[in-house]
């Protein structure tokens, strides 16, 4: 399984991981059996995401994507956050072997997820901008 240079690059070197002290929105995905959970915190002012960092467990592909997508979205209005796509999040890594497709789901339906809860945080009802946001323990991925 051959992986781009960008892939291994923020896989070695991970952009924005780490916790965030009080965050306005965090997100979790993923599911044990698969072996990828991954936790999203942002950091909001006005309609922009000033901050963001992640925490994953699992594959090079996943730490891969979650670096990927926090630093597509850091900076964006939040709007336009909810607009990054897997397909997206991909393409900025050059591409992802088919078997880890899931890994850059995964770090869409993240950012969805910690979006959803800036939005309850804030007392308004997240379904109509970001949808229906899995449970962490709802797998994904279409390999299983």
């Amino acid at each position: 399984m051959a992986y781009s240079e960008k892939v291994m690059d923020h896989f070695a070197n991970p952009r924005n991981v780490g916790e965030m002290e009080d965050p306005s929105g965090v997100g979790e995905v993923g599911n044990s059996r698969c072996g990828d959970i991954m936790r999203m915190y942002i950091k909001v002012d006005g309609d922009t995401i000033t901050d963001v960092k992640f925490k994953t467990f699992g594959c090079g592909a996943a730490i891969a994507t979650s670096s990927m997508a926090t630093e597509l979205i850091k900076g964006k209005k939040i709007e336009d956050a909810l607009k990054l796509t897997n397909k997206a999040v991909m393409e900025a890594l050059d591409g992802l072997p088919p078997v880890k497709v899931h890994c850059s789901v995964l770090a869409e339906q993240a950012i969805k997820a910690a979006v959803s809860d800036y939005y309850k945080r804030q007392g308004i009802d997240p379904t109509p901008f970001v949808g229906e946001v899995p449970a962490c323990e709802e797998c994904a991925c279409d390999a299983h």
